[in-house]
């Protein structure tokens, strides 16, 4: 926090100086609630509400010990909020000011804090207690039951690029913990079942008074479930729960990529007693093939081929990812990085009805262990060759000669 916002906060936070006259003390005049809350009178609710949040974090008396200005400070702000949060008390309010609720302590009662105090302070005891209590009330992942979701479980699977292409149904196994059959999940032996907790009263939570106001928090005795198990399962030792391996289906889409995720609702870990499970997260990733690449809905294949076959022409056989062999025309003066399309012969897109296509890219294979013959026909063919027969370097090296030429 910088500087000029704790010297703010502090002068918020101060207590008023009180106001004297030559004869008696008189009581300081109550300021209006507007102002209090630093808003104007068209602010909206979420003004309001944003408002108070922020005036009332900052002032709240844990924040400011032994400063009794700003716990002062603190009822001031949640009486101006208890009064304009309501619309009827507002519309009083706006028309007669504090004369409206002359007669009472306040517009809540005495001392200015109503029955719903703890109501519209609850987001404030969320914001100052929340990390020293776990998170929020009554704790993360359990409903208002206090039964605890069972926790998400991730199953890593590889699969060939093949599967990937025409989909497939798995089985896997996946060791979790599932609801316990002997109890069927109370964690409560067979013939009794959980007690109402004595502590919290079967309402998991428990309230703890902290000079004029109350904080509430989960139930040390039940953790929040409202219930104890007083003779616990036998099969579970009162979780409701066992570890066990399970077998599950799991449908593989055709087109899915690496790094896909496929979610089993319901098929992570039991919940503790009774609660819901969480979900399995299946994360798939593709095995490298031995002859295709992938890019998306494409497949590149790199085809190597003979230089007789790139220099007259020809045909050649490729596989293709389907698992079929087709033929691809090569024409003559083929060079290396050639490619060639084939159109639908790729990979099909995920929940459709489109389908990639696959691209054959030749290299040039140089002739290599050469035979007498051979070599004296390569070399034939060097002696009849011309600039027509290789353009591309012999337009290298003329540039190469002329570039040098110049400048010298």
């Amino acid at each position: 926090m910088g500087l000029r916002a704790s010297l703010k906060r502090t002068r918020e936070c101060m207590p008023r100086s009180p106001t004297f006259t030559r004869t008696a003390r008189t009581p300081m005049a109550k300021r209006d609630y507007y102002e209090v809350l630093g808003l104007k009178k068209d602010a909206s609710d979420a003004d309001l509400k944003s408002a108070f949040r922020k005036l009332a974090k900052d002032c709240h008396p844990d924040r400011n010990p032994g400063d009794n200005g700003a716990e002062q400070r603190f009822k001031e702000i949640n009486e101006a909020y208890e009064t304009l949060k309501d619309p009827n008390k507002r519309a009083a309010y706006d028309q007669f000011g504090h004369a409206a609720f002359e007669g009472g302590r306040g517009p809540g009662g005495p001392g200015g804090f109503g029955p719903d105090f703890a109501s519209s302070m609850s987001d404030i005891f969320d914001d100052l207690f929340g990390e020293f209590m776990g998170g929020r009330r009554g704790g993360a992942g359990r409903g208002r039951s206090g039964r605890e979701r069972g926790a998400d479980l991730r199953y890593n699977m590889e699969i060939s690029l093949s599967d990937a292409y025409t989909g497939k149904n798995a089985e896997i196994v996946v060791p979790t913990s599932v609801a316990c059959e002997t109890c069927s999940g109370s964690g409560a032996k067979a013939g009794t079942k959980p007690a109402t907790c004595p502590t919290c009263a079967g309402h998991g939570k428990v309230r703890a008074s902290q000079g004029f106001f109350t904080i509430e928090r989960t139930c040390p005795a039940c953790q929040g479930r409202g219930e104890v198990i007083q003779d616990p399962c036998p099969g579970c030792s009162g979780a409701g729960r066992v570890t066990k391996e399970r077998k599950l289906a799991v449908n593989i889409p055709a087109g899915v990529e690496d790094g896909t995720r496929i979610r089993l609702a319901g098929e992570g870990e039991a919940g503790l007693r009774g609660g819901p499970a969480g979900d399995l997260y299946i994360f798939l990733s593709i095995r490298p093939h031995e002859f295709f690449q992938r890019d998306g809905a494409d497949i590149f294949c790199k085809v190597p081929i003979a230089m007789t076959t790139a220099a007259l022409g020809g045909q050649i056989d490729v596989p293709t990812v389907e698992g079929s062999i087709t033929r691809v025309k090569v024409p003559d003066g083929t060079e290396t990085g050639k490619q060639f399309r084939l159109r639908g012969k790729g990979m099909p897109v995920l929940r459709s009805k489109v389908t990639g296509d696959m691209y054959i890219q030749v290299e040039v294979e140089t002739p290599k262990s050469l035979t007498r013959r051979q070599r004296e026909l390569l070399e034939e063919f060097e002696r009849e060759s011309h600039k027509e027969t290789s353009p591309h370097s012999a337009g290298f090296f003329t540039r190469v000669k002329e570039f040098f030429e110049g400048k010298g």
